[in-house]
């Protein structure tokens, strides 16, 4: 997966409309979509994407309804395309069909939250024979062996958590990102680091620019946007944030 230096990332919940609000994200910046399959048991995701997930949940999206919205997203936009999900999902749907069907809907990367690299052995086999990149989280909280080992084993880029706790919108991002960038990059050598959880200001991505991340991803403040204005208020966000990759 080749993506653009600075990069923004926007997630989305898989339902009727992501492929709508995919291209308004598009239209305002966005150099990446991450699809959201939801989960009714989100561990790592603060309200508004357990409200989000919840809702699809309700509406009837399935793992595989979420990979033929993949597929309308992919037909619609030009930019890499990235399920994210937990293993529950993936190993019930069978690791090697997941990351097949997933690959033939337009995925050029993964993010299963709750596996770590050292559990993820048969989910990377499976990645790496239907082409997908692997992503790995990192933390503050991490341990420099569990840094490294992430780090190491993404592909495409290292999704670097830039709040502690779940996922949603916050005032400030933790002091400790420059840190963790630092280490993350000693490991994940050329490839991208991406920092997410709690991002939602012009500032917040200049931050994480500053401090030696390659771009942002923006998830919580994203759904609060498409529930206040739909698509319109979608892209007039990532408009603002994507404003954050040339501020420094």
């Amino acid at each position: 997966m080749n993506i653009p230096r600075p990069s923004l990332a926007v997630y989305l919940m898989a339902d009727e409309q992501a492929p709508d609000y995919a291209e308004a994200a598009v239209r305002g910046g966005a150099t990446i979509i991450e699809l959201g399959i939801p989960y009714s048991d989100p561990l790592a995701d603060g309200t508004t994407i357990q409200r989000a997930a919840q809702a699809a949940l309700d509406a009837g999206i399935t793992p595989v309804r979420a990979l033929e919205l993949l597929a309308e997203i992919k037909s619609r936009v030009n930019v890499p395309l990235v399920p994210m999900t937990y293993g529950a999902i993936v190993e019930g749907y069978g690791e090697e069909g997941f990351c097949r069907d997933a690959a033939a809907a337009g995925a050029e990367g993964l993010i299963v939250a709750d596996i770590p690299p050292e559990e993820s052995g048969r989910l990377r086999s499976a990645a790496v024979s239907a082409g997908i990149d692997l992503i790995h989280l990192v933390a503050p909280t991490s341990r420099p062996e569990r840094i490294a080992a992430a780090a190491s084993a993404s592909r495409g880029f290292v999704y670097l958590v830039a709040a502690v706790g779940v996922t949603g919108a916050r005032e400030h991002l933790d002091d400790r990102v420059a840190a963790l960038v630092e280490q993350t990059r000693a490991a994940a050598g050329d490839t991208p680091i991406l920092g997410g959880f709690g991002v939602s200001r012009r500032e917040h991505v200049a931050g994480l620019i500053a401090a030696g991340a390659d771009g942002a991803i923006v998830g919580s403040a994203a759904i609060d946007a498409i529930d206040a204005g739909g698509a319109e208020a979608l892209e007039a966000l990532v408009r603002e944030l994507a404003a954050g990759l040339q501020a420094v």
